[in-house]
């Protein structure tokens, strides 16, 4: 069994441009490829989970525009439970610009649409298919009352809960989401939660066990091409050693992570195991272009292991 995973967060549509180089200010430039996609950190991470054979719910909102029927039909081919993805008239779907230069690195920017009006209301309605999940996850692209109150659900009825600290707003308050089992930041988003320094794995280290000290369970700090590290309140620091590949596109490489994490720890309950099985997920992700359509199957993914 692959468990039973909630995705309580965002759907985005990508417009993906492929740059030569990023514009100046002012600038316009002609760039030489446009892809358009199904993304949002929640949608993303339901996804890679998915795709890996968990069993999925997605509790989300979508406009009334023409986005909308693409990113449910999206959901309900990849096998996802879509009872409570809501769409919200008068209000357009969210979209999330990606520009991607060579190297593969990205900059985005996102509009949350429909995704802004997701309410504690909302999960309260999915409360009985909540109460049945292994474990629930959360992203920031919603808004921060929705996470604080899924977290203090999970909390409730004992359902383990991770949070995706991204993107990390100034005005996040850290000690409404101190009861998650998971908090899932990458060096920035920790400096961010922390009000700490991170300019090292030490600094990471430092930082995470402060919000340990706070009363998060398990912290897992993404650390981009240097892998992962997990900290938590019983044991000394786990690196976890990144998979050495050539990358095409590194967008949403951390939502795969993340999906792919879920999915090995629901089945399991093996942290470590999860996340050296999340790094090569990642990993394979980032060899090829685009987003969703970039995450493997469980039988590409099983070749992809063979490969290393």
């Amino acid at each position: 069994m692959a468990g039973k995973i909630a995705i309580v967060g965002s759907n985005m549509v990508d417009l993906i441009t492929y740059t030569d180089r990023m514009p100046l200010p002012g600038e316009t430039i002609e760039a030489p490829r446009f892809e358009m996609g199904c993304g949002g950190k929640g949608a993303n991470q339901a996804i890679a989970a998915a795709r890996l054979g968990a069993d999925v719910m997605m509790v989300t909102k979508v406009g009334d525009d023409i986005f909308a029927d693409n990113t449910i039909r999206n959901f309900e081919t990849s096998g996802i439970d879509t009872r409570f993805v809501e769409r919200v008239p008068g209000t357009s779907s969210g979209v999330a610009p990606i520009f991607v230069e060579p190297s593969g690195e990205n900059c985005i920017l996102i509009v949350k649409g429909a995704n802004a009006q997701l309410s504690p209301a909302d999960v309260d309605r999915a409360a009985d298919a909540l109460k049945e999940c292994d474990l629930i996850l959360m992203q920031l692209e919603i808004p921060l009352e929705t996470v604080y109150h899924t977290v203090a659900f999970g909390a409730e009825h004992g359902i383990e809960t991770l949070v995706n600290p991204a993107p990390a707003p100034a005005d996040l308050d850290s000690t409404k989401i101190e009861k998650a089992t998971f908090l899932v930041p990458n060096q920035t988003e920790l400096a961010t939660i922390s009000g700490m320094a991170v300019n090292s794995l030490a600094d990471a280290e430092a930082a995470a066990r402060s919000l340990i000290a706070r009363g998060v369970k398990t912290v897992i700090v993404t650390l981009g091409g240097d892998g992962a590290l997990l900290i938590n309140g019983n044991d000394d620091a786990v690196h976890i050693d990144p998979v050495s590949v050539k990358p095409v596109d590194t967008t949403g490489a951390g939502d795969a992570f993340i999906g792919s994490f879920a999915r090995y720890y629901a089945a399991n309950r093996d942290v470590k195991a999860a996340l050296e099985m999340a790094m090569r997920y990642a990993a394979d992700s980032i060899t090829r272009p685009g987003t969703q359509k970039s995450y493997a199957s469980v039988q590409e993914f099983e070749k992809f292991c063979q490969s290393l």
